[in-house]
């Protein structure tokens, strides 16, 4: 018996005792082992449910309210400021340049002298002229006085030839030089009055050695120098000058934009408009729309739209790029104030349950609000309720997108 009770002592294992360096080490592999085996776990499980989320574009909404009764932007489009009236100034002659009287920058009134064309052609055709005329109304008075003495003539035979003094034949050919004589004295008159509308031709065409501004302005451009040749018809190729200057009546100032098709219908005439220039990004300018010009350019799939500013400044000059905002028009005190809230594309707003909802990013899942719809605005809605501005809207939802889902936002969102 005590053989055997030694034997099974001895069977018993000894805890107090340290354990082989060779499991210690079998038990933190086996450890390691089970560690990477669960992070590959995750990292796959992780994987699996990114690419499991659908993919997504995605959209800002866009704040339209203001309070205060403020006019709210519905649409901003990009054009250029341009002038109604502006004109390249030419002679109506062609001729040598004498004298040139304008500088860029220089203002200019109507009728106002801008250069001088040599006139010694004209001054000699006026001349010429006048000479034609002093001789045409010389020969009218010589031309009188021979009338006055065939009518006398005339006359007198007329009285002997009744006392059978003189004979009928004489009085005839008296009568006939009177009458030669009268046709005589009118053709003469005539030609003086040809004389003398040949001078006042000459005359104008003097005076057109004179150019002057046709409208009050600004000079942008000088064209021609003392001695160079102008012609309105370019005569002379390019040795020849077609203008003396440019001019711009500043107060003809207005905006051109282009509006895309899609948002035209937003734009209607006597809409308010607030213009930012790109020189001047802090000065906001009122204005308003002029009308949109009854075509499309098919190859922008654009409209033009003409903007009338409703200030005055020098600041403001042609061609220069403008940001322009349409506004609504503020609300009267007579009219209760529309609600205001945010832009966001109709494809961004769907019905659930009867709801009309929109799903706003958050992070890499997915809000569901339920929100109140206003007007259509093109391919945009306006939501009064339940969306802010700067809001990230999923458009085209799927139809079992749902509160809190996980999603993907497509490449080119993440890019823009």
């Amino acid at each position: 018996m005590n053989d055997s009770a030694d034997l099974l002592k001895q069977l018993r294992i000894d805890r107090s005792a340290p354990p082989p360096k060779e499991s210690r080490r079998a038990m933190w592999i086996g450890l390691a082992i089970a560690a990477a085996v669960l992070l590959a776990v995750l990292v796959a499980w992780f994987v699996l449910a990114r690419n499991a989320a659908p993919e997504v574009r995605t959209a800002q909404a866009v704040a339209i309210g203001g309070s205060g009764g403020a006019s709210a932007s519905v649409l901003d489009a990009t054009g250029y400021v341009v002038a109604r009236r502006m004109a390249t100034v030419s002679a109506k002659i062609t001729g040598k340049v004498r004298e040139v009287l304008i500088e860029e920058g220089q203002r200019v009134e109507a009728g106002q002298v801008m250069a001088t064309l040599d006139p010694v052609d004209a001054g000699a055709q006026r001349t010429l002229a006048a000479s034609q005329l002093a001789a045409a109304r010389s020969q009218i008075a010589g031309s009188r006085a021979q009338l006055r003495e065939a009518e006398a003539n005339a006359a007198r035979l007329g009285e002997l030839v009744g006392g059978q003094l003189v004979s009928q034949s004489q009085y005839e050919q008296a009568v006939a030089q009177r009458d030669a004589l009268r046709a005589q004295l009118a053709t003469v008159q005539s030609n003086a009055r040809v004389a003398g509308d040949q001078l006042r031709i000459a005359s104008q065409g003097v005076d057109n050695t004179v150019v002057r501004a046709p409208f009050a302005g600004v000079v942008i451009a000088k064209a021609a120098q003392p001695g160079e040749i102008v012609s309105p018809l370019s005569a002379g190729g390019g040795f020849t000058r077609t203008g003396i200057g440019t001019i711009v009546d500043m107060d003809s100032l207005e905006v051109e934009v282009d509006v895309g098709e899609a948002f035209i219908g937003r734009v209607q005439p006597k809409m308010p408009v607030q213009a930012t220039l790109n020189a001047y990004p802090d000065w906001r300018i009122p204005g308003e729309v002029i009308a949109i010009i009854p075509t499309a350019d098919r190859s922008k799939a654009t409209v033009k739209v003409r903007i009338a500013l409703l200030e005055r400044d020098d600041r403001i000059v042609p061609d220069m790029g403008v940001r322009v905002s349409f506004l609504e028009k503020a609300a009267s005190k007579d009219e209760p104030e529309r609600p205001r809230g945010v832009l966001v594309p109709a494809t961004s707003i769907v019905t659930r349950d009867g709801s009309q909802v929109a799903f706003v990013v958050d992070g890499d899942a997915v809000q569901r609000r339920e929100v109140a719809v206003g007007r259509t605005l093109g391919d945009d809605r306006e939501v009064t309720e339940g969306l802010a501005g700067g809001d990230t809207l999923v458009l085209d939802p799927p139809a079992d997108l749902a509160d809190g889902d996980a999603i993907r936002i497509g490449e080119d969102d993440e890019e823009s």
